[in-house]
């Protein structure tokens, strides 16, 4: 009886091993990308070239507001939906029971028992712990649910929809790092409230938000009806893109954005993330920014985390951030879940993407590049407040951790482009 057993678990490490290895193989950066930008962040002219060279459409007109934290976020964003007449699109990661569920669930309920099309994209193994109640209140509601790559479906579990929108009509969309779950309201017996942003866009810029949930609303079964609603001209003077990725071959254009972000930066680049794990190209534009004499801070978050070996993988390429004369800071009250990028005070990325080669290569995601100076003296005016409740770490004192925190930061590190 022991031979089968031991058989067995032979068996079952070598199929762990191989999903492991093929990912790590997938995961890699397959080529450096050394991108340079002859034009400047702040020039006029930036804008349209950024977005030929991505692709995709620049809009005009848009006004944006920034939310910081769940507790002012989720009003405006639970009023939108009370205030919807003929369309809602959701998509998230998480979603999770609790409080914050139970206030989203009963608006999206009370909009579709009042004739609103409601529709839901959530990811399946992000949302697994959502309430079957509330499943069963909103199907019973008349709201649509699509699931985004089952569990089950063992080739594609490694690619999950990160991405994080509401649009209303059509007409505003809102975006960011903050999913469906009370650690974005307040404290909980778990931990502080965690720290994030999310924004809220008026104008053009809303209808490309809602072409990226209907890319995934096809993809988990929807029917996708042509938007004909009539929406404003302009509600801003902001201009705007709108990039989203999903796994492919190639660069994607979320990752080009990152890039050409970077060396577009003239002054200063400011990055907030969870999780910083950066692959060959990203490093080498961060290089290249430094040896331009661009000032580059990175604000992530601390030993409050929702994921230790992420956390220690991160770590494993602080020294080399420093060696380059990049700030590292490590957020301390709570979790600092927040990702966004300004760079001279003039281009700001706020999205769901992390900073890290997992929403740069493998998930779904979803950012808005915005050229509105308001809204980037808004942001760093938010890293500033961070940074006062961070950490700066210094090379000297980081050389000097232990090694057997070196050891761990090396083990996790091999998985990092999984991560």
């Amino acid at each position: 009886m022991r031979i089968p057993k031991v058989r067995n678990l032979i068996i079952g490490i070598a199929i762990v091993a191989a999903v492991v290895g093929t990912g790590l193989l997938i995961a890699q950066d397959q080529e450096t990308l050394r991108v340079k930008s002859p034009v400047d962040a702040s020039s006029d002219i930036f804008p349209v070239y950024l977005a030929r060279l991505l692709g995709v459409p620049l809009t005009t007109g848009d006004a944006y507001a920034v939310y910081v934290n769940g507790p002012v976020a989720f009003p405006a964003m639970l009023d939108a939906i009370r205030g919807a007449r003929h369309r809602i699109s959701f998509e998230t990661y998480v979603f999770d029971t609790g409080e914050v569920a139970e206030r989203f669930v009963a608006a999206f309920e009370a909009a579709a028992r009042r004739g609103v099309a409601v529709r839901l994209v959530l990811d399946n193994m992000g949302a697994s712990n959502m309430d079957e109640a509330h499943i069963a209140r909103l199907e019973k509601a008349g709201c649509r649910i699509g699931w985004f790559n089952p569990v089950g479906h063992i080739e594609e579990m490694n690619y999950r929809t990160h991405r994080k929108s509401l649009v209303v009509d059509g007409d505003v969309a809102f975006i960011g790092g903050m999913g469906v779950a009370d650690h974005w309201g307040g404290a909980t017996p778990d931990g502080p409230m965690w720290r994030d942003t999310q924004i809220e866009v008026r104008g053009p810029a809303a209808i490309y938000v809602e072409s990226a949930f209907n890319e995934n609303w096809i993809e988990t079964g929807g029917v996708v009806e042509p938007d004909l609603l009539t929406h404003a001209d302009a509600a801003g003077d902001a201009r705007s893109l709108v990039v989203w990725s999903s796994p492919e071959g190639g660069t994607n254009a979320l990752k080009l954005l990152y890039l050409f972000a970077i060396a577009s930066a003239r002054q200063t680049i400011d990055v907030q993330s969870p999780y910083l794990i950066t692959d060959e190209s990203t490093m080498w534009s961060l290089a290249e920014a430094r040896r331009r004499g661009v000032r580059v801070r990175l604000l992530t978050e601390g030993d409050i985390t929702d994921a230790k070996p992420v956390k220690f993988a991160s770590r494993a390429l602080y020294g080399d951030f420093m060696s380059m004369g990049i700030e590292v800071y490590e957020y301390e009250p709570a979790m600092m879940h927040v990702k966004a990028m300004v760079v001279d005070g003039v281009l700001s990325v706020v999205g769901s993407a992390n900073f890290d080669n997992r929403s740069l290569e493998l998930n779904d995601e979803l950012n808005i590049a915005l050229f509105d100076r308001r809204v980037a003296a808004r942001l760093t005016a938010s890293f500033e407040q961070d940074a006062q409740r961070s950490t700066r770490l210094t090379l000297d004192a980081w050389r000097d951790r232990p090694v057997h925190i070196r050891a761990r930061e090396k083990a996790w590190s091999l998985f990092g482009e999984l991560f």
